[in-house]
């Protein structure tokens, strides 16, 4: 199957060998490691798989979506000559996706996850139908999958029709910088198309794959834009020329959130040595947006904390359905596709991700108020000059659209399939719009990390700690210092960057 293909050489990671967790995600995809299916696995499916076969051989009697019609249409029985077709028919009916195109990165861990939850072998998937998968995924064959269609209750039914159909040589597939046909592409390789037997169909498109890949995602980028709040926070608590008595352990150890003893302890050992924070003459308290950073960005933490915990629980589950168990020799119908714990979870991760934003411009306003000794809007000859006077404009247009994002998903449900399937959990826009949120927030952070240095720069021939002098240095070496009016756009693309490559303590 793969030799038309130049294969490469990488590391191996061996699919059921280990629990996936975020932190192993990231080393799959950083490592640009393959995928295999390792002895345990192949014989998982292979069970299962033989196990449905011999059922159907020995009983007539309908079983959902194994031998019957979908939702709805659950007690229409479809005979055994048509099962073949019955689930190619339902590939075919289910992709009906819109709205813009999955990012690749999102795509492949969605393919990545789909395997893993079929390797545990209660899906009744056929091993050929995972090896494609695993093909497709090591040689970075995406499929064409739309941000709209799912109402994240029967699974992500249209996103995971788009991502099956390459399968049965339907839809269309990303490969080496193109999109073409999976016809066309598998003319090229001399692939064929899969005939898929009773029940892959729906075990390929029952799931939470899209919403567990995009909150992977998703939280993937959290790690860090967390980190660099606190770092960011701490250039414009020097900068606002703060007090550290807030950041002291007594305070936070009688209140002792896990997050907030994480950040107040961060905070400090950041600004440790600092010649600003050591300078006397200080007010005696400082705004909440500096003073409560621990308290904020901590919280912040915790809910982050959590979201993982839900989100490494899914991706290590089964959530198609029906589910097969050989051993005990039942088939159930139930209803692990359902999304609402990922959904209660992104709408949270929201609110947790907006928080920082919100506190972020809030230090961003004060900056550059004029204020401690700093000149208005952090700029030399003020009024000849604007200044970073619109980067608070920006910021507070940011924050706003994220308070409306944040209005959460998981609370509307909309009937379907007739009134059989009645609640849904709409995890799937609760995942695309947690996306915009951490974009905004990038943006958020950079305006800050723009203004914080510019202002810290201001404070010259005091220093900060040796920690945030070097990070400030290696900042200005992709943005310097701002000494008259000049496109600011262009700062924030290039303060973004810098977020997402420099690395940070």
């Amino acid at each position: 199957m793969t030799n038309q293909i130049e294969l490469k050489t990488m590391p191996v990671f061996h699919i059921s060998e280990q629990p996936l967790t975020l932190d192993v995600l990231t080393e799959i995809i950083s490592k640009n490691k393959s995928i295999a299916l390792n002895a345990v696995a192949t014989e998982r499916i292979e069970k299962c798989r033989n196990y449905l076969d011999n059922k159907l051989k020995q009983h007539n009697e309908p079983v959902y979506g194994i031998n019957t019609g979908f939702g709805y249409l659950q007690n229409v029985k479809v005979e055994d000559e048509n099962l073949t077709k019955l689930q190619h028919n339902l590939l075919l009916s289910h992709a009906c996706g819109t709205g813009e195109e999955v990012p690749a990165e999102i795509v492949k861990l969605m393919l990545l996850l789909k395997i893993q939850s079929l390797s545990y072998g209660y899906s009744a998937i056929a091993l050929q139908t995972v090896q494609r998968l695993v093909d497709f995924y090591n040689h970075d064959i995406l499929p064409v999958v739309y941000t709209q269609g799912s109402l994240g209750a029967s699974g992500d039914l249209a996103p995971l029709a788009h991502l099956a159909l390459p399968l049965i040589g339907e839809g269309e597939v990303n490969y080496n910088g193109k999109k073409l046909k999976t016809a066309d592409l598998y003319a090229q390789l001399n692939w064929h198309p899969l005939s898929l037997h009773s029940k892959e169909g729906l075990a390929l498109i029952n799931g939470t794959q899209f919403m567990s890949a995009y909150g992977v995602h998703i939280l993937s980028k959290t790690q860090n834009l967390s980190n660099w709040a606190d770092v960011i926070a701490a250039i414009s608590i020097d900068a606002f020329d703060c007090r550290i008595d807030p950041f002291d352990r007594l305070s936070h150890e009688i209140r002792p959130h896990k997050g907030q003893l994480e950040t107040a302890k961060k905070i400090k050992d950041l600004l440790s040595g600092s010649e600003l924070i050591a300078c006397g003459g200080k007010q005696t308290q400082d705004p909440y947006s500096f003073r409560c950073v621990p308290q904020v960005h901590g919280a912040s933490k915790d809910a982050i904390a959590y979201v993982c915990s839900v989100f490494e629980t899914e991706i290590n589950s089964v959530t198609d359905n029906p589910n097969v168990f050989p051993d005990e020799d039942r088939i159930i119908s139930a209803g692990n596709f359902h999304g609402q714990p990922l959904a209660l979870s992104l709408d949270f991760l929201c609110i947790a991700l907006a928080e920082l934003g919100s506190i972020s411009e809030r230090r961003v306003f004060q900056l550059i108020s004029g204020q401690r000794n700093l000149p208005p809007f952090l700029i030399k000859d003020a009024g000849l000059n604007s200044g970073l006077m619109i980067t608070q404009y920006t910021a507070a247009s940011i924050v706003s659209e994220n308070k409306q994002l944040c209005t959460p998903s998981s609370v509307d449900s909309i009937v379907s399939s007739n009134g059989q399937e009645d609640h849904v959990s709409m995890g799937a826009n609760g995942a695309t719009k947690c996306l915009r949120v951490v974009k905004n927030l990038e943006n958020i952070l950079a305006i800050e990390l723009l203004t914080a240095t510019q202002a810290l720069d201001l404070r010259k021939p005091l220093k900060s700690s040796s920690e945030i002098e070097k990070v400030v240095s290696a900042y200005r070496k992709a943005v310097s210092f701002n000494d008259a009016d000049r496109i600011l756009a262009d700062d924030i693309k290039k303060s973004v960057s810098f977020i997402n490559r420099y690395q940070t303590k």
